[in-house]
């Protein structure tokens, strides 16, 4: 079973699974920075930003990651705000990811005692201080195989980038059935790639579990 990889199939191939990887990584980056801040502005203190915070979840965690592409795919440019296809996939991919990001963060925070953000507040630190060298650390560990399963679907989200001009492993898959090959064997090779790289997410925070469950 498998697709001819001649004609430059490999590399169409290769140029697909680089895509995907590239559209993933940067997007997962952007959404956890994003699902920080968010995480944030849920906790804190003040009204304003925790309605800012809980507004911003609402909202796109319950938008279809296919609208949020049309929106910045078409919506964008009306407001005259022009960017490339990989960028807009890429912000389109990070505020929905961020979005759940920020909601396993936030259960996180809540498993840490509420001791631990009182001992740091009588020492003096500031509520950025707490968050970030006190509750967020503990947060993260406790939160490491939810947030895994978050980042294992960004790879197979990123699908969706490739209805909207973006190259990666759909548009391998649309290009290849366009020449006439075998849907089965194509949709194998495709739905192989993803699922390596869904491993190898997995596998890194089945490493950071192992790691963090030494250190406690």
């Amino acid at each position: 079973m498998g697709i001819p990889f001649e004609d430059g199939n490999f590399s169409l191939f290769v140029r697909g699974f680089l895509g995907t990887l590239e559209l993933s990584a940067l997007s997962a980056l952007f959404a956890l920075l994003l699902g920080i801040v968010l995480a944030a502005f849920r906790v804190s203190p003040v009204p304003v930003l925790r309605a800012f915070g809980t507004g911003w979840v609402m909202l796109f965690r319950n938008t279809p990651l296919t609208l949020m592409f049309f929106a910045v795919t078409f919506v964008l440019p009306r407001l005259d705000v022009h960017i490339s296809s990989f960028t807009a996939a890429v912000a389109a991919l990070s505020i929905y990811t961020g979005s759940f990001v920020c909601e396993v963060l936030r259960a996180g925070i809540n498993t840490v005692p509420l001791g631990q953000a009182e001992a740091a507040r009588s020492l003096g630190m500031g509520f950025g201080q707490t968050l970030s060298l006190v509750v967020l650390p503990q947060a993260a560990r406790a939160v490491l195989a939810p947030m895994g399963s978050v980042f294992i679907a960004l790879p197979r989200n990123s699908a969706v980038a490739g209805a909207f001009n973006v190259f990666e492993l759909f548009s391998v898959q649309k290009t290849l059935t366009e020449k006439g090959y075998a849907i089965f064997a194509i949709f194998f090779w495709v739905a192989l790639a993803y699922l390596v790289i869904s491993f190898s997410v997995g596998a890194v925070f089945s490493a950071l579990e192992r790691r963090t469950a030494v250190a406690r």
